[in-house]
């Protein structure tokens, strides 16, 4: 009864207090908390209690009339103070909810901004950090499909990067600089640093998208930060469904692409593909104990189907899987709250391939097969305590796993065999199927996990709300690749006596040193080659903030954030490490109230951001391998049964083993790293600075614009190291370092340390024999934004953006997505000095980005939502293959790997000394074409009360717009030898596709 009256009260002042919707904030972080503050007169106690779960916590304005409650829930809660009426507000995400009182305790009308029913906080002044929030009541209301990576491309700024590896752009940033939370863990991949760990998405709550200028408190990242909480349980019980399907009728069909030249292009036939797509979730909330113990489960199904239909071969892929969460929330007393998360995203998939013939259309036999698995389990538990109003500690702990393997259903039961061309000059080629292995490729697979501890403090002293803390990651990987079978390769061999050795006494030496007896004319190698081994890393740091309320107007946010790390190889040594006084972030910000009414705003920041090095750097340098070749008489063929089609096959029978296994390839986790990493190496940092300002034009309408600078003059990557004066030893070695600065190695000439400037030394030309050095990395991005918001009044709502940039550099970061290769740190930035001399426009550089979303209500029945994306194309740069003065390769024809140079050759291309070349600037073959993307939605509500039955249909790509996205960028196969389809489309937008979501609760 009470509660109803407070509601009655609270509507009827129209007091409820939120963010704006949609609206990209600037909010101060916090890992999974809000906070709510205000000014009120000295003394005056403020209660607050979530409408949710009953707890309440109370704050005390302090000397100077503020007061403050930190570290709260996100949610809906209730503010009382004194003879006050009862306000609603709601904490958002990691924002700061502003609610001033007057002297007798009443909300303070004149300094708030009343949309429909509530309170709107159009401008946040409490805070320095550039954000997006959105709910997932907000995103039920707009065409945005269900991933965290659609929510994130809500936010200007954000843009999916249109490599053939995928993933998103921050800032101007590669997809190898953005890291993910949700509530608090880290869930990015930590082997490259690309892609992240995710719940069942109804889970999910709020959303909050990180575009720059936050925090001491996150780091790890040089492009952004995407922060998400999941739903919790509340007093009422509450349960529900949801069904969403994207059936493969509903998607258009993609368009068979060609060459200028009239053949297909490298992904064979498109339009018969086709993917279908559905997932039912059922979930239920509430509460285990009133007021005490809470929890949310979710189970969801999944089930898609693509196929992948090509001239001569089709793949059907069928993946079922089941995925789930749940949230347990314990609070204590009103003061001590422990939560604890956990969910399982393991996902398998299984693909038969099948001969196929496009004319009849017609699918024949099976020929094989493939299987994929990823994800894992993964919970935290999380602690948070307020120990006095102005003092609380949160404490974190939590474990985040992932897996990435391929095999397939043959892999128990067939060894790969193949053929020498030995073999078949003696016994001609094969006239029946050999073996039963689909396909001659090992059985991969890496299992990642993260184990992650955090503890975090606020300590508010007068005019100082100081926050510190600290964090520590440690990251195992551990990756192995053996053939599938018995473990063993077997290849066949063809021996015969040498026609120059009158008597021959044998048929040849086998490399393990054992003659092949004259009678013996067949033989089976057989290989067996296990790679992979254990790596870690280990990342901590520590933080510290002053959020100083100079004046009441005037907020400065003063922090300092220190990392450190270190990687080990398998074998324990230590590959390269850092401490807290290599890896200073000084972080520093304002937020002016120029009129000090909440309205009008000006703030700015700027900050150093540093990037760990990840498991894959590691890896590759430090993982051991076995590799050892066996040696057997080939004793004839027996006739077997494939297991999986029941088809029959030839199988060689295996005779005496001929001599001892030959282990000369075996290579143990190295033990001595000083030639294969740089003893001074340093790692990458970026420096950015943002000004902006926003003002609220009434109580729906508000703007803002903002200038963004961001720097990275650093890289740590594998650097082709021909020449270093006083040690011969380097003479073609790719040891990691920092190019274009002073670097310090092993040399196994002299026993010692050589160090060397690597902007002049490093490099000699082959032929010419001149030494020098590679450029000193540097990007930069350069951004204005504006902004244009109405807030949502249960009628309709508008978002609307416009950004210029321009990136700049000589190198996009520690992925290349112009040649489409994707070993973060081990790119061919560095494999010689030509790939790196060209500054100019970088892949992500778009110079021009539109969005627009908003949502209509007609009436308590029908609704529409809409998206609207634009940003013009990305610049198109030649790779060619030579160097002026060097008759050594800078790169190679694959689209997918080498290096590359902006020198093209015209004439005389056979040597360096007769060549003529042009040199190609970057972007200079023009930009590709602007990529437009709109989405509608329809949603369906049954207007009966208490029944909560909705339907939403959704429409992406409305327009069915196919632009290319990706080009193929390499212009010479070899010196003056053009490639056949430089500056065509190798990645295309993707089709317009349909989606059904019909959701039920109560």
């Amino acid at each position: 009864m009470q509660h109803k009256r407070l509601r009655k009260s609270v509507l009827s002042l129209a007091m409820g207090v939120c963010l704006a919707s949609m609206v990209p904030s600037l909010a101060m972080a916090q890992s999974v908390t809000g906070a709510v503050a205000g000014r009120a007169e000295a003394g005056t106690q403020v209660t607050i209690t979530n409408t949710s779960t009953g707890a309440s916590r109370t704050g005390t304005a302090g000397r100077d009339g503020s007061y403050r409650i930190g570290q709260l829930p996100p949610g809906d809660y209730i503010l009382r103070s004194g003879s006050g009426e009862p306000v609603s507000f709601t904490v958002s995400l990691g924002g700061t909810t502003t609610v001033n009182l007057t002297n007798e305790g009443a909300v303070n009308l004149a300094a708030i901004q009343v949309v429909g029913s509530r309170v709107v906080n159009r401008v946040d002044v409490h805070t320095t950090e550039s954000s997006t929030n959105i709910t997932r009541t907000e995103l039920a209301k707009l065409p945005v499909d269900q991933s965290l990576a659609s929510v994130a491309l809500l936010a200007p700024g954000v843009v999916d990067s249109g490599a053939s590896f995928g993933g998103l752009s921050f800032g101007g940033s590669s997809v190898a600089e953005n890291v993910a939370y949700i509530n608090g863990l880290n869930v990015t991949d930590p082997y490259r640093r690309q892609g992240f760990s995710s719940v069942p998405f109804a889970f999910y709550e709020e959303f909050q998208v990180k575009t720059g200028g936050y925090s001491a408190e996150f780091g790890r990242s040089t492009g952004g930060v995407i922060n998400a909480v999941t739903r919790s349980g509340g007093n009422e019980f509450h349960a529900g469904a949801e069904v969403t399907m994207e059936p493969a009728a509903w998607t258009s069909s993609r368009k068979d692409r060609y060459h200028r030249d009239g053949t297909i292009v490298e992904q064979d036939r498109m339009s018969r593909d086709d993917s279908s797509f559905s997932k039912a979730n059922v979930w239920a909330s509430g509460a285990i104990v009133q007021d005490k113990l809470f929890f949310f489960g979710i189970y969801e199904k999944r089930d898609s189907n693509p196929r992948d239909i090509d001239t001569i071969e089709a793949w059907y892929t069928e993946s079922n899987n089941d995925f789930w969460g749940a949230k347990l929330d314990w609070q204590i007393n009103d003061n001590h709250l422990l939560e604890l998360l956990a969910f399982s995203d393991k996902s398998e998939s299984d693909t038969l391939s099948y001969k196929y013939d496009w004319d009849t259309a017609t699918r024949g036999a099976a020929q094989g097969g493939s299987s994929v698995g990823s994800g894992g389990d993964n919970w935290s538990l999380t602690y948070t305590g307020s120990f006095t109003q102005n003092f609380v500690a949160k404490a974190m702990y939590g474990v985040n796993e992932r897996s990435s393997s391929s095999y397939s259903q043959w892999d128990p039961y067939c060894s790969i065999l193949d053929r020498d061309g030995t073999y078949n000059s003696i016994f001609g080629p094969a006239t029946r199927r050999e073996g039963c292995a689909p396909s001659k490729n090992s059985v991969s697979n890496r299992d990642d996990k993260r184990e992650a501890a955090r503890l975090d403090f606020e300590w508010t002293l007068g005019d100082h709300l100081v926050r510190f803390g600290a964090d520590q990651e440690i990251m195992d990987s551990t990756s192995s690749s053996v053939f599938p079978g018995d473990g063993m390769r077997y290849r066949l061999m063809g021996a015969a006596p040498d026609p120059d050795i009158p008597n021959p006494p044998n048929n040849g030496v086998l490399p393990n040193g054992t003659p092949i007896p004259l009678d013996v004319h067949a033989y089976l190698d057989g290989r067996y080659k296990v790679t992979g081994a254990p790596v870690s890393t280990k990342a901590q740091a520590i933080y510290i903030e002053d959020n100083w309320s100079v004046t009441p107007n005037l907020l400065l946010n003063l922090g300092l954030r220190a990392d450190k790390f270190e990687n080990t190889l398998a074998s324990g040594v230590t590959f390269a490490k850092a401490d807290f006084g290599d890896m200073i972030s000084p972080r520093l910000g304002f937020s002016w109230d120029m009129k000090g009414d909440g309205r009008t705003k000006v703030f700015g920041n700027a900050g150093r951001y540093y990037i760990p090095l990840t498991n894959k750097l590691t890896d590759y340098f430090g993982g051991g391998t076995t590799d050892e070749h066996t040696y057997y008489v080939l004793d004839g063929w027996e006739e077997r049964i494939d297991p999986i089609l029941g088809t029959a096959y030839l199988y060689p029978i295996i005779g005496q083993q001929l001599g001892p296994v030959n282990t000369e390839g075996n290579a143990p986790a190295p033990d001595d790293v000083r030639t294969a990493v740089a003893r001074d190496l340093k790692q990458v940092y970026q420096d950015e600075f943002i000004l902006g300002f926003q003002q609220a034009l009434n109580n729906t309408w508000s703007y803002g614009v903002n200038a963004t600078y961001r720097e990275m003059t650093r890289a740590v990557e594998d650097v082709s190291i021909r020449h270093v004066e006083g040690c011969p030893w380097y003479s073609g070695d790719w040891p990691i370092l920092n190019p274009g600065e002073s670097n310090t190695l092993w040399c196994p000439d002299t026993q010692d340390w050589v160090s060397f400037d690597s902007s002049k030394d490093g490099y000699i030309t082959s032929g010419s024999n001149i030494v020098m050095g590679y450029k000193r990395p540097k990007r930069t991005y350069k951004a204005v934004e504006f902004q244009l918001d109405r807030a949502w009044d249960d009628k309709w709502a508008l978002n609307v953006s416009y950004l210029w940039s321009k990136s700049d550099g000589n190198i996009e970061g520690p992925v290349n997505s112009d040649t489409g290769y994707n070993d973060t740190s081990l790119v061919q930035h560095y494999d010689h000095p030509a790939v790196n001399e060209r500054f100019g426009p970088t892949f992500n550089d778009h110079r021009h980005q539109i969005k627009a979303r908003g949502s209509f209500k007609f009436n308590d029945m029908w609704s529409v939502g809409a998206t609207v994306s634009a940003r013009s194309g990305g610049p198109i740069t030649a790779f060619g293959v030579r160097w002026p003065n060097d008759n050594r390769s800078a790169g190679g024809p694959s689209e997918y790997s080498g290096g590359g140079s902006g020198w093209l050759c015209n004439s005389g291309c056979d040597d360096y000394t007769t060549r003529d070349m042009t040199y190609s600037p970057r972007g200079a073959f023009g930009r590709m074409p602007w990529v437009k993307d709109v989405g509608l939605s329809v949603t369906w509500t049954l207007p009966v009360e208490h029944i909560d039955l909705k339907a939403r249909l959704s429409i992406y790509n409305l327009l069915n717009s196919q632009t290319m996205v990706n080009v193929h960028s390499r212009y010479e196969s070899t010196p003056g030898n053009k490639m056949p389809y430089f500056g065509e489309a190798t990645n295309w937008q993707s089709p317009r596709y349909a989606q059904l979501v019909v959701t039920y609760a109560f």
